[in-house]
C-alpha cells in the first residue's frame, strides 16, 4: 500500500477504552504529545487514558482523552512514514482532522476539546437535573437500524410539522443506520413510529446528552468565545466536514463549521461518498476502535471497493505495514 495515498478517518465518542494509545508511547513524538497534553489538561495524560470505563464515559473526560489518542495514532503513523492525502473525523474526531489538515496545531486542538467537553458536559448535567436526575427521563439519543436515513429525515420533518417536537436526525451513519437525538418523550414516540414505518430495531444509546441537535445550543454558546480565540489556517491537505458532507474550503469556514457542528447532524454517509470518489488507495481509522471501518464497509458504492484498516495501536499499524 502506498503510504502517501491514504485518507485518515478519526473516530469520535464511544470509541474509547481504558489504556487506549498507551502502547504508542514507544514513539518519541507521541511522548512529546503526551507531555503537552498533561500540561494543558492539568493532569497526567497517561493516567487520563488509563481511566476506568465509567470515568471515560463522561463527556468532559472522553473528549480530551479520545482526541489525544487520535493525535497519538497520527503522530505514530507519521513516524512510520505515512502521509495522508486527505482527512475527516466523525463528530469529535473532526478536531484531530483539523490538526492533520494543518488548520490548527495540536496544542490548540487539545485546549479546544477540553473546553468543548466541559461545555457539553454542563449541558448534559443541566438536562438530566431538569429531568429529576433520572438519566432515562433526560434527553438523549437512539440508533434507528435497518432504515434508510433519507426516508427517516423526511419522516422526522413530517412528524415535526404534525406536532412531534424535539426530535432530530443527529448522525447519518450509513445506508442502514442513523442516530436521532431528542427529549425522552420524543424518543419514546419515535421508537413506536419508526417501528411502524419498518425499522428493524431502535436502540437507546447510553450517552450523556442529545448531541448534534439544537438541544445542545447552550454548549455552542459557551464554547464560541474559546473557539474564536484560536487561529484557524486554510487547510494544507483536504479535509471533509460533518456539517456539509463536503470539503472545507478555508480556515474561516472550518471555524464556523466547528461551532455549527455541536448542534448540526453529522453527515457521515455523504462524507464517505465524497472521499470514495477522490481516489485514495485506502482509508485508515486513526484512533481507538473499529466503528468507522464498519460504517465504511456498509456505505461503499459498487465499484468503489476501497479498504479501511484499523490504525489505532502499534499492532494495527504493524499489520498495515506488513500488508
Amino acid at each position: 500500500m502506498n503510504k502517501k495515498n491514504i485518507v485518515y478517518l478519526f473516530p469520535g465518542q464511544g470509541a474509547q477504552y481504558s489504556g487506549m494509545a498507551i502502547d504508542l508511547l514507544s514513539c518519541d513524538a507521541v511522548k512529546k504529545l503526551f507531555d503537552t497534553a498533561s500540561e494543558i489538561f492539568g493532569k497526567d495524560a497517561k493516567e487520563l487514558l488509563n481511566s476506568d470505563a465509567d470515568t471515560l464515559k463522561r463527556t468532559d473526560i472522553s473528549q480530551p482523552a479520545i482526541t489525544l489518542a487520535n493525535l497519538a495514532a497520527a503522530a505514530y503513523l507519521d513516524a512510520q512514514g505515512y502521509t495522508p492525502t486527505a482527512c475527516a473525523g466523525f463528530s469529535l474526531g473532526e478536531y484531530a482532522a483539523l490538526v492533520s489538515s494543518g488548520i490548527i496545531d495540536a496544542a490548540d486542538c487539545l485546549r479546544l476539546v477540553k473546553a468543548r467537553g466541559e461545555a457539553m458536559q454542563k449541558t448534559a448535567d443541566r438536562l438530566r437535573n431538569e429531568s429529576g436526575g433520572d438519566i432515562s427521563a433526560a434527553p438523549g439519543m437512539a440508533a434507528v437500524v435497518g432504515f434508510a436515513p433519507a426516508q427517516a429525515e423526511e419522516l422526522i420533518a413530517k412528524w415535526n410539522a404534525e406536532g412531534l417536537k424535539d426530535l432530530y436526525a443527529a448522525n447519518i451513519n450509513s445506508p442502514k443506520q442513523l442516530v436521532v437525538s431528542g427529549t425522552a418523550a420524543a424518543l419514546t414516540e419515535a421508537e413506536t413510529r419508526f417501528k411502524e414505518a419498518g425499522a428493524k430495531r431502535i436502540i437507546r444509546l447510553q450517552v450523556a446528552g442529545p448531541f448534534h441537535s439544537p438541544l445542545m445550543a447552550d454548549s455552542a454558546q459557551a464554547f464560541a468565545p474559546v473557539l474564536e480565540a484560536v487561529t484557524f489556517r486554510d487547510p494544507a491537505i483536504p479535509m471533509y466536514s460533518n456539517v456539509t458532507g463536503k470539503l472545507v474550503t478555508s480556515g474561516a469556514e472550518a471555524k464556523t463549521l466547528a461551532l455549527a457542528q455541536i448542534t448540526s447532524p453529522v453527515r457521515w454517509l455523504e462524507e464517505q461518498a465524497v472521499i470514495a470518489e477522490a481516489g485514495a488507495e485506502a482509508c485508515l481509522e486513526v484512533g481507538p476502535g473499529k466503528v468507522l471501518q464498519g460504517l465504511w464497509k456498509d456505505s461503499l458504492l459498487e465499484g468503489k471497493e476501497i479498504p479501511c484498516f484499523a490504525a489505532g495501536t502499534v499492532e494495527d499499524i504493524s499489520k498495515i505495514s506488513e500488508s
